[in-house]
């Protein structure tokens, strides 16, 4: 698979293609990829390449028969030949082993008893025994160290980490920890029954999210929050029903969910300011169908408590639907529509689902972060709310607030960085052409196909060279050929004015303020897909439509200035932040 995005990416750019293949070749090899060098030495295209780097790394770490959902209590994974498993004895350090419960990418979890403490517990041990790299013994201690500082009745308890030497033997010592033993299953394998029942769901997240906000109060982002990663233990007798693990959700349950699996979990200070996280750059970042955009694409920020928001929100979608919210035939295709596209809304999918739940649900999957929960404890509040039939937290008011939110970027606008320099060259060649078309009216020029050969063949040329010099600079996202083919269908439409005075018998330029209502239409659309700034500059063309109606003998001029204003300014903006 990151072959075949190699050579789609070489069709773009060649130096692209080069240097995706240079990471991915050292990055087999057993090298840890230095993408900042590389970024340094092509600063032009660091931005392209770092989420093609992304999403090669999950091309070549996902690659793999998707697991079986009932079974899957930890990271799921293809398994590693016999050789490279650990072989163990019977008894393992101070426990004796009773039976294996699972595995996934990073290690075995055994059901063992430990024999100083006379105690069922839950052992996890590294997967690939002798061959394992520095890397992964350093992952699978950062899991350990992750999970071992939070003290919750709803994260999975570490009761001891330390690593086994087998006297017989020159092999390294294989670094194990144990855990509390959950008897229970998966989420995942629950939902693959079917949904759950809406306050069911609503129940299990709120607890869920409870535990997750601890974790972040320590500084912990869990990074890999699905359903195989949450364990349901089922309660018995009295405590069904009473208020569950200090929780205001006391309905009845039936079980109690436990947060597995920190393997992927990173570190950073909640009391900063400016977040410095731990982590380990090159590796696998999470599970495409529950990974938050600034997980999947390094260019949109530091995925950080926002991404576990938007996780749980995965979750319970999921709980709600019996589906993620994004799935596609390959983990690319699913980053993609991660990044590209919104979910559908769970009550479309499923009817029982409550409006207020939905709500809730689509919130946390906002592609910015600034849009979702604040944090996991609001989004706990609001499920605990939503069962106890209470009001939602409520948005900010006021007419400020409308326009701010009216006015603000989607998560689509940081391709305009892309087109900054573009629209700026576009702005000229709008104005240079609207004057040049005010300079034949004023010089008496009555011929009509004077005026189409001039727009036809301008426009024509100058989309083709757009288009051409847009390829270069990288990968053409989805949402550019949606825009691109929205200022196609402005262009035909403006060429197509030219036809319509002559079938009427019109005289030229009688029809040129439709000019700028069709362009305010293009805006219009620009406004909903990339920023609500452009709303501004649909109002300016519709003005400008009127105006131009007034003042006929001016109207080229009028629309050239306005129209070339709407792109100079933005794409002056863009490009700004794109060099910075």
């Amino acid at each position: 698979m990151n072959l075949k995005l190699a050579d789609n990416t070489s069709r773009e750019d060649p130096r692209l293609a080069e240097l995706l293949e240079r990471l991915m070749q050292q990055r087999r090899q057993g090298i840890h990829p230095d993408f900042a060098a590389i970024a340094r030495q092509y600063p032009d295209l660091a931005d392209e390449l770092a989420d093609l780097w992304s999403i090669a790394q999950l091309a070549d770490g996902l690659a793999q028969p998707k697991p079986d959902r009932g079974t899957a209590s930890y990271r799921s994974a293809t398994p590693p030949p016999a050789e490279l498993l650990p072989s163990l004895p019977r008894t393992f350090a101070d426990f004796e082993i009773l039976g294996e419960l699972g595995r996934g990418g990073m290690g075995i979890v055994y059901k063992a008893r430990q024999l100083s403490l006379n105690r069922t517990v839950a052992l996890k041990v590294m997967l690939r025994g002798d061959f394992a790299t520095d890397a992964e013994r350093a992952r699978f201690r950062a899991e350990a160290e992750a999970a071992a500082q939070l003290k919750h009745p709803n994260i999975v308890q570490i009761y001891e980490v330390g690593e086994w030497r087998d006297e017989n033997s020159n092999s390294p010592p294989l670094p194990y920890f144990s855990m509390s033993l959950i008897e229970g299953e998966p989420l995942s394998r629950r939902i693959a029954e079917g949904p759950l029942p809406p306050r069911e769901a609503a129940r299990i997240v709120a607890l869920v999210a409870r535990a997750i906000q601890h974790a972040h109060d320590q500084g912990v982002v869990h990074r890999d929050l699905k359903p195989s990663n949450i364990l349901l233990e089922t309660v018995h007798g009295e405590s069904q029903g009473r208020p569950l693990l200090g929780s205001s959700v006391d309905a009845r349950i039936g079980c109690v969910p436990y947060v597995a699996d920190f393997g992927l979990a990173k570190f950073f200070d909640p009391d900063a300011t400016d977040r410095q996280y731990r982590t380990q750059t090159g590796a696998i970042l999470g599970t495409p169908a529950y990974m938050a955009p600034e997980q999947a694409a390094g260019t949109r920020g530091l995925p950080g408590p926002a991404a576990d928001v938007y996780s749980l929100g995965a979750i319970l979608y999921e709980c709600l639907t019996g589906r993620p919210p994004f799935q596609a035939a390959t983990p690319v295709d699913t980053i993609l529509l991660v990044l590209e596209q919104d979910p559908v809304p769970p009550r479309l999918l499923n009817p029982k689902v409550d409006r207020e739940l939905e709500t809730i649900c689509l919130r946390c999957l906002q592609k910015p972060a600034d849009l979702r929960y604040p944090s996991a404890a609001a989004l706990a509040s609001d499920l605990e709310a939503f069962l106890a039939g209470e009001q939602l937290s409520m948005q900010p008011s006021g007419l400020g607030y409308l326009f701010s939110r009216l006015l603000r970027e989607t998560h689509h606008a940081p391709v305009l960085e892309n087109w900054g320099l573009l629209w700026m060259w576009h702005s000229l060649m709008i104005w240079l052409l609207c004057l040049l078309t005010q300079a034949m009216h004023w010089a008496n020029i009555t011929s009509h196909w004077a005026y189409l050969t001039l727009w036809t063949g301008g426009l024509a040329t100058w989309g083709m060279v757009f288009w051409q010099l847009r390829r270069r600079g990288g990968p053409v996202l989805f949402v550019e050929r949606q825009i691109a083919h929205a200022w196609a269908a402005g262009t035909s439409a403006s060429i197509a004015l030219f036809l319509i005075e002559v079938v009427q018998g019109l005289e030229p330029l009688s029809l040129a303020p439709v000019l700028a209502i069709i362009s305010g239409m293009i805006f219009l659309f620009k406004a909903g897909t990339l920023s609500g700034v452009f709303y501004l500059a649909t109002l300016a063309n519709f003005v400008t439509a009127i105006i131009m109606a007034r003042y006929p003998q001016f109207s080229h001029v009028l629309f050239g200035t306005v129209s070339a204003a709407c792109f100079f300014f933005p794409g002056l903006m863009y490009y700004r932040r794109r060099k910075r």
